[in-house]
């Protein structure tokens, strides 16, 4: 018999779980920026049918914005929308959805302004041309009364933002109402009706407090999960082990679910290796674009003005040779200096800070360093941490910058996610519409925020206001297509997916003395670790410098074979290690559908992202496309297709 284990706090799981069904006219997954936005935004026009939010978490600290923020990323102001589509699209390498992109430049300050209505405080600017931040800004008015900002760059604003998702939260729980807000439920599987064809009914979760299983039929579903994380082996090892830019508990959900539900995808070859503060993972945004900071290589040379870096960039026109360098192509030139020999890169936050002091007075000066904290005590604690740890005061001792682990998400300065329709307005091409704005290739399943595709730089603003546009589309969507949802499974089929793990392990423990060590079951930890060291390794992680090639993409695929059918062997013992292992088998799908779509795509489209080392340059002629995807779950075939890119916002 198994020794047990030492008490750890979660609730054992047992193998018959509490069954309860809901049937709801409108449903939300998850509890993020873009989720509290449709809740926000649901409930003035859905009359009187019902709706369910239902969140993994707890919605005042879930999703990305969960730590908080000091800035928000997207706000338009004076500036014209067009602008945006076209940041966006070069910053992306060409190719977008400009339609997507410019419903969301019409929409997205109407969320800001409601967020300051709300009690956010957003930097303002004096009359005399100094910043007025907190409690102070609110003296010289709001944003939408016309009071200027404090802008970091053209689309950024600076806010104290420790409280900002708490905020959004409350407003999103006060107009939906808490009782039909469902917190701690992991949604794992979406719906489809028996008797409608391609049309999403519903979805099915598990409790994370409790053994009960939730089946929730729906008219219509908003997927707005997050993106995805631990999908490569992070940079942070042993004592740093957790340590992530986003936010850990984002297993690729969105898209598993839509993708397994039959939706077709888009750009999932896309991802964001963002380069930051090296092992604490701090933001260095705000030390580019407020502090005016530069990065040095190790000569201590401004490596980005460099005749190499100009170069470099010329490879890669016209992106390479845009006014603004895409996020990519800089992170490629970070690389290209510590394949030279370079490195290590180093923030010169000493020079930076020492320049701004130059117009400053001393009080000014002490409050500016403070906010050098500020940046990362409102996202990254970790990063003040490791300061502190290493003796590191920004103004005295500058700090190194290194490009993380990559991860998958649709609302920052990446677009993989699903295809989604666009506005249904004449301007719009009819390749770009699915019925209805928002609504993926399934009828009645609608996405928002980082689960949306081909459209980036979202960030929370954006992911919040593209929610309210999926869920006013989604009311349309109800007014059209009222029926009564009719699952094509069984509750009692939906119940042995979900408590699979708890089954097998229940059936096998006592078989070893260690719970851990099994030749029936596997737990999620293990199964981790062997997804990120063949994604590493062979889907260009940093162990390769983000190269791999379509030798090491197909060996990878023969490795995802294994692993899912081993990912039916996972077991758990609690509901945490439930959680886990459905977490696993998310990340899975996910990171497969990624190597499947840079499989596909036979160029180097984001260099600095990643490379094809096969196919080394960008190839205009065969792929400045939309590379799409379809998998059939019930004959298990995958479909990859390319789809025209459109140009509705000229250059």
């Amino acid at each position: 018999m198994a020794i047990p284990s030492k008490p750890t706090g979660e609730l054992l799981a047992v193998r018959d779980p509490e069954v309860e069904e809901r049937e709801v006219d409108l449903l939300i997954v998850g509890g993020g920026m873009a989720a509290c936005g449709a809740a926000f935004e649901m409930k003035k026009w859905s009359g009187d049918k019902s709706i369910l939010l239902v969140d993994k978490a707890a919605l005042e600290r879930s999703g990305a914005v969960a730590q908080g923020l000091s800035a928000i990323n997207t706000y338009i102001g004076e500036n014209p929308i067009e602008d945006y589509v076209r940041m966006v699209r070069n910053d992306l390498m060409g190719i977008t959805r400009d339609d997507l992109v410019y419903d969301l430049g019409r929409h997205v300050d109407d969320s800001v302004h409601l967020f300051e209505e709300w009690g956010l405080p957003c930097w303002k600017k004096s009359a005399e041309g100094k910043s007025i931040d907190g409690a102070k800004g609110l003296e010289i008015g709001l944003l939408k009364d016309g009071a200027e900002p404090v802008r970091t760059g053209k689309w950024q604003i600076m806010i104290n933002g420790e409280s900002y998702k708490c905020i959004v939260a409350e407003a999103a729980k006060k107009a939906l109402g808490e009782e039909n807000v469902l917190e701690r439920v992991y949604i794992t599987k979406l719906l489809l009706d028996a008797n409608k064809e391609n049309t999403c009914c519903g979805a099915v979760g598990f409790s994370v407090r409790d053994n009960k299983v939730y089946v929730i039929k729906a008219k219509a579903v908003q997927v707005a999960a997050g993106g995805a994380v631990n999908i490569y082996m992070p940079r942070a090892q042993g004592e740093g082990k957790g340590r992530a830019w986003f936010p850990v508990w984002n297993s690729g959900s969105g898209y598993t679910l839509c993708m397994e539900a039959g939706a077709e995808m888009t750009m999932m070859e896309n991802r964001f290796t963002p380069a930051r503060f090296k092992d604490g993972y701090g933001p260095v945004g705000a030390w580019f674009l407020l502090f005016k900071a530069k990065c040095l290589n190790a000569l201590g040379e401004n490596f980005a003005a460099s005749d190499f870096a100009k170069t470099e960039l010329q490879k890669y026109a016209p992106y390479g040779t845009a006014a603004v360098t895409p996020t990519c192509l800089r992170n490629h030139l970070m690389l290209a200096e510590m394949k030279e020999g370079r490195g290590p890169i180093m923030m010169d936050t000493v020079t930076a800070l020492a320049e701004l002091g130059k117009t400053m007075d001393k009080k000014e000066l002490k409050h500016l360093e403070s906010e050098a904290w500020e940046d990362f005590l409102d996202m990254t604690c970790g990063q003040a941490n490791l300061w502190c740890a290493t003796d590191t005061e920004p103004e005295k001792k500058n700090s190194e910058v290194m490009p993380t682990e990559p991860y998958l998400l649709g609302s920052h300065s990446g677009c993989c996610g699903v295809w989604a329709g666009g506005p249904m307005e004449d301007w719009v091409p009819d390749s770009y519409k699915t019925g209805y704005n928002r609504m993926t290739t399934v009828n009645g399943l609608f996405v928002s925020g980082d689960v949306v595709g081909a459209s980036g730089h979202k960030f929370s603003s954006g992911s919040h206001a593209e929610g309210r546009i999926a869920a006013k589309e989604m009311c349309r969507y109800l007014r059209d297509n009222d029926f009564t949802p009719t699952p094509t499974e069984s509750t009692q089929d939906l119940v042995d997916y979900l408590y699979q793990p708890v089954r097998l392990y229940l059936d096998n423990y006592e078989y070893t003395t260690a719970q851990d060590i099994n030749p029936n079951y596997l737990k999620a930890s293990g199964f981790s670790m062997r997804l990120m060291k063949a994604t590493n390794e062979y889907g260009a992680g940093w162990s390769t410098y983000y190269q791999t090639s379509g030798t090491s993409l197909k060996i990878i695929m023969d490795m995802f074979k294994v692993m899912h059918e081993d990912s039916m062997k996972l077991g758990a013992g609690d509901l945490h290690e439930l959680l886990r292992a459905h977490e696993m088998r998310h990340r899975l799908w996910t990171v497969e559908l990624h190597c499947r779509h840079m499989l596909f795509r036979e160029e180097s489209r984001y260099p600095g992202f990643y490379y094809r080392a096969d196919f080394p340059g960008q190839n205009d002629k065969d792929w400045f496309c939309f590379t799409n995807s379809k998998y059939d779950l019930a004959t298990k075939e995958w479909t990859m297709l390319k789809r025209d890119y459109v140009k509705i916002v000229p250059d």
